[in-house]
């Protein structure tokens, strides 16, 4: 009878353990696309999103406590997204977000965190409508497509655009990187031809490809992810499809590229915001070594970087602004996010005001290269 009167007394005992343990660690919630679609992409993020949190824990945390990350599976899926920012901010506690890879799914979540004041770093989402429609509580560390676009504009006489038609993915990320550089180009005297699209998970995008070679356009500019990327390149070989191809929206992982398109892949050029293949040439050699030295002592593959990169600056963005806030509440995190300066992996991160008076959202300022893949290997253009 003694042993089970103690039970109640143990209970509490171990209930105040836990939440010994639970307030010995600051959390920032990481909402990416482990499954779906994105997969790929979504899980190299989530890596070099590990990699910024163990390095911060072994240079004693934040605030005198361990980093902790609690990552959740936005399944590719919009809706996902916003149900799991949802988890993250009322269950989880997280006063601090990174996500959510694409731009349909950062739209997704972008209402949960006007609802529940939380402020999140996005880390690769390009639409122009994240920053533009008056989202307080978002602040982005990649680049829209508009700077992409007018990154690239230098470039459109020196290689000889006339024309340029569009294959983009049909959601808010590909529409959005036609629209603007479509302007961009017409505001530069190209002629903007057809526009095509794709559901992310199409599989065959031959009668797109088709058009493509009819058409009397010069370039073919695409946006989508990597793996979609590949299957558009051997499919336009294999139809004999001879004309300048560039993508934009920085998530091509051109070695991945190279690896499984092979051939097909020569001759095409990329837009990208970090340079791994040219350590030297980044705004930040050391930590780029650092960074690509950690990342294959994990035993992860070299194309990984190109994306991996982003989540280990989201975080270390996050992080810096709970370090700048003193504590781990959600709205000293988002009054830091505007007075931080991190050097970031491609870029220091300091935020601007984009979108409506009284309603900004945060907006940093990354660099925009260009590389061409030939006979296998990656080369650098100059911008």
């Amino acid at each position: 009878m003694t042993a089970f009167k103690s039970l109640p007394a143990i209970a509490l005992a171990l209930a105040m353990l836990d939440g010994t343990a639970s307030a010995q660690t600051i959390k920032i919630g990481v909402n990416e696309p482990l499954t779906g679609a994105f997969a790929a992409s979504g899980t190299y993020v989530v890596n070099g999103a590990k990699i910024a949190a163990d390095e911060i824990n072994a240079k004693g945390g934040l605030l005198g406590q361990k980093l902790e990350l609690v990552i959740e599976d936005n399944k590719s899926n919009p809706t996902e997204a916003a149900a799991v920012a949802e988890k993250l901010i009322t269950r989880d506690k997280t006063p601090v977000m990174m996500g959510a890879w694409g731009s349909s799914l950062t739209l997704a979540v972008m209402p949960k965190l006007v609802d529940y004041e939380t402020p999140m770093v996005v880390e690769t989402s390009s639409s122009g409508k994240i920053t533009t429609s008056g989202n307080p509580f978002i602040f982005r560390i990649s680049p829209p497509s508009s700077v992409e676009a007018a990154a690239f504009a230098p470039l459109v006489g020196k290689i000889g655009l006339k024309k340029v038609d569009f294959l983009v993915i049909n959601n808010d990320w590909g529409r959005g990187a036609a629209e603007d550089f479509g302007k961009m180009l017409k505001d530069k005297g190209v002629t903007v031809g057809l526009i095509e699209t794709m559901d992310q998970s199409a599989q065959d995008m031959s009668a797109q490809l088709s058009k493509f070679k009819s058409s009397d356009a010069d370039t073919l500019m695409i946006t989508t992810a990597v793996d979609q990327l590949t299957l558009i390149f051997k499919q336009a070989a294999a139809l004999g499809l001879k004309k300048r191809i560039i993508t934009t929206g920085g998530s091509q992982n051109p070695d991945q590229i190279i690896e499984q398109a092979g051939a097909a892949a020569n001759g095409t050029m990329h837009l990208t915001t970090f340079l791994p293949w040219f350590p030297e040439k980044t705004p930040n050699p050391e930590a780029t070594a650092y960074f690509i030295s950690e990342w294959k002592k994990r035993g992860f593959q070299f194309a990984g970087v190109t994306e991996s990169f982003r989540g280990y600056d989201g975080i270390r963005t996050a992080a810096a602004a709970i370090q700048k806030a003193g504590k781990a509440e959600p709205a000293a995190i988002k009054a830091a996010l505007w007075n931080i300066d991190v050097k970031g992996l491609n870029g220091d991160i300091i935020f601007k005001k984009s979108g409506p008076a009284g309603q900004e959202s945060g907006q940093s300022q990354p660099n925009v290269y260009m590389i061409e893949i030939n006979d296998g290997k990656i080369s650098l253009s100059s911008l």
